[in-house]
């Protein structure tokens, strides 16, 4: 089970087991702080009650220590892994993960009291999978760990597979696989011997934010804005601590130079600072990136990518992502991860600032749509719809190059057809599910499946936050960035050595966030309003105001042309039939092809599916048999 986790820690491993008690522990090291072997792991507390397995990092472990040193706790090397133990034992469990300010998924054995306690830090940074089967009980960072036990039999669960088909990723708390889960961020499962696992939360964002939303903080522009830096800097601060070399991620957007902008700020060094680029100019931020750079002062680092690095990439993600997931810039994530591991092992990154400060277009769109169209009739909105989807995406395209380049908008095709699609919801949330939707109706093309519904169902949350641009928020904080975004982050930057750190995600700086009222997020159409305000202390808005672009990649194009031969291998009909109803899905594959729709995220959904399936057929041969003979 450790040797297959070796890309997530390949400088060292550890095994410990207590046969009488049936419990073992396994671990592989990237070494970040205390690279001797007083950090090895798995790691026993002062007293010997406790034995822990941790992968992560917990940035406030100096001062933890010290006001340990003060209760009379004793250490012998300097790493958080050893903090962590004795405030579980000083403290008790729930009340140190409280105490804790990082990014942590760790197993811990109480050896007194025979229980086993598991932990996920409170957004969901770091994975965490568990499965009970009998009298076996498993636990992983990935699933190819669990995958490489024994005594279980994987079968993809048609019900989750159904889930995935919606969102390109299989939602949590469930897995692709039955039987198998994923810990919410934000809690903690506990075992005891001959009883079920019990799962409760030690941090709730859903009641956080709900209770901000009613209760938000009433300050002075300038006052809300000092508060915030000092965060933002402490943050930074924080996540620079390492005794490797560290670096940097930079689009050249707001989150990611704000991010690069305040380390350099606190670094008497040159920041190392980390691009990706495209030679598509729709989708390339380099030259941004490198004008940034070139102002913070940074040592800056880029690498153009064409679809020929893109195909060598391609075949090694259903290993990495270890169970289907289909959001496209998981390439370029993976490539720039792989160039910054040739100079660094660490990586700070801006992801979150879109959630926090409502960053991305699409709340806007949604909220407009919402405000200006869900007045009228739904027969109206029905025929506005049609009329939007006469000319199809190709057809938008052609009309918008009558607009000036500087002027005109990006995916015209594709936004076009979404503005459609948002018009025939009946309502808000619609809208949202609709946003991160990719096929509308999961069961038509998963046959037998029957899709597990979570948060973004739930009709409850309307009343927790009656604004619709907030819940659009909470939902993507609770769903979107710990199913999407963490987990493009954590496997690609793992698959190659590399630990990468969110400071815009330390959970003080989320809390505050939820209390700002909504015009210190926008106003005057200007979104990440407040963010702004302290990034142009550093760096001039003409090097930023743009229209945001996202880190993505020119995957329509690549399908109907470098990538086409490998899509049609996947995309048989008698492939297909094994998981899928075949005929919805090549339909969309051939009006995508003639340029009738930009359906491209759906597509490659199922891509991603089928590649990971033929990387797994292995383990999943007689589960495939089977549902071939389901479908058939």
């Amino acid at each position: 089970m450790t040797a297959v986790l070796r890309h997530r820690g390949p400088d060292g491993d550890g095994l410990w087991t207590d046969a009488p008690a049936g419990v073992a522990f396994g671990h592989r090291r990237l070494s970040i702080l205390d690279l001797s072997p007083l950090g090895a792991q798995p790691m026993h507390s002062q007293s010997g009650r406790f034995v822990v397995t941790f992968n992560g990092e917990i940035y406030n472990f100096g001062d933890l220590r010290k006001e340990l040193e003060q209760r009379g706790a004793r250490f012998r090397g300097g790493s958080d892994t050893e903090v962590l133990l004795a405030a579980c034992e000083s403290w008790g469990i729930e009340a140190a993960v409280c105490k804790f300010v990082g990014m942590f998924a760790f197993a811990l054995w109480d050896r007194e009291k025979r229980e086993l306690t598991l932990v996920r830090d409170r957004i969901g940074v770091k994975p965490l999978y568990w499965a009970a089967f009998g009298s076996l009980f498993l636990f992983g960072s990935e699933l190819k760990a669990l995958l490489a036990c024994p005594g279980w039999q994987p079968e993809i669960d048609r019900d989750a597979l159904a889930a995935y088909v919606r969102w390109n990723y299989v939602p949590s708390p469930w897995s692709i696989f039955s039987g198998v889960a994923k810990l919410a961020p934000g809690c903690l499962l506990t075992l005891r011997a001959g009883g079920a696992p019990e799962i409760r939360r030690y941090w709730d964002l859903r009641a956080i934010a709900a209770d901000a939303a009613r209760h938000p903080i009433d300050l002075p522009d300038a006052e809300a804005e000092q508060q915030l830096e000092s965060l933002l800097r402490d943050s930074v601060r924080q996540r620079m601590i390492a005794d490797v070399p560290l670096g940097a991620f930079l689009s050249g957007g707001t989150d990611s130079s704000l991010v690069v902008a305040l380390m350099q700020a606190q670094s008497q060094r040159r920041v190392r600072t980390y691009t990706i680029g495209f030679h598509d100019p729709e989708f390339d931020e380099a030259t941004h990136a490198a004008n940034v750079a070139r102002h913070i002062g940074t040592e800056h680092t880029e690498l153009y990518v064409g679809p020929e690095q893109a195909l060598a990439a391609i075949p090694r993600l259903p290993e990495y992502y270890d169970e289907p997931f289909a959001d496209s810039s998981q390439v370029n994530m993976l490539l720039v991860s792989q160039m910054t591991r040739q100079h660094v092992t660490v990586a700070l990154s801006g992801d979150g600032g879109d959630e926090l400060f409502a960053g991305y277009t699409r709340y806007h769109w949604a909220e407009m749509t919402r405000r200006r169209f869900h007045g009228m009739p739904p027969v109206v909105r029905g025929l506005l719809a049609a009329v939007i989807e006469a000319p199809t995406a190709r057809g938008w395209e052609t009309i918008a190059r009558a607009v000036p380049p500087k002027r005109r908008p990006q995916r015209v095709g594709e936004r076009a057809m979404k503005l459609a699609a948002f018009l025939r919801e009946a309502d808000a949330d619609g809208i949202y599910r609709r946003q991160h939707t990719q096929w509308p109706y999961p069961q038509r093309i998963v046959p037998g499946g029957r899709e597990k519904r979570g948060l973004a169902f739930d009709a409850t949350l309307a009343s927790d936050m009656p604004d619709f641009l907030s819940r659009m928020q909470l939902l993507d904080a609770l769903t979107y960035l710990p199913d999407d975004i963490m987990t493009k982050v954590d496997r690609a930057s793992m698959a190659v050595s590399l630990e990468a750190r969110e400071p815009l995600l330390d959970h003080r700086l989320v809390e505050f966030s939820w209390r700002l009222p909504r015009h210190m997020k926008v106003r005057d159409g200007v979104d990440k309003w407040l963010l702004r305000r302290i990034l142009h202390r550093y760096v001039p808005r003409t090097l930023l105001e743009r229209p945001k672009m996202g880190f993505s990649i020119p995957i329509g194009r690549w399908l109907r042309g470098p990538l086409r031969e490998w899509a049609d291998s996947l995309l048989g009909a008698d492939r297909l039939r094994g998981y899928f109803d075949p005929s919805p899905i090549r339909e969309t594959w051939e009006a995508f092809l003639a340029g009738r729709n930009a359906l491209q995220e759906p597509l490659w959904g199922i891509l991603m599916f089928e590649a990971w399936r033929e990387r797994y057929a292995q383990n999943l041969g007689s589960v495939t048999r089977q549902a071939r003979q389901t479908s058939g």
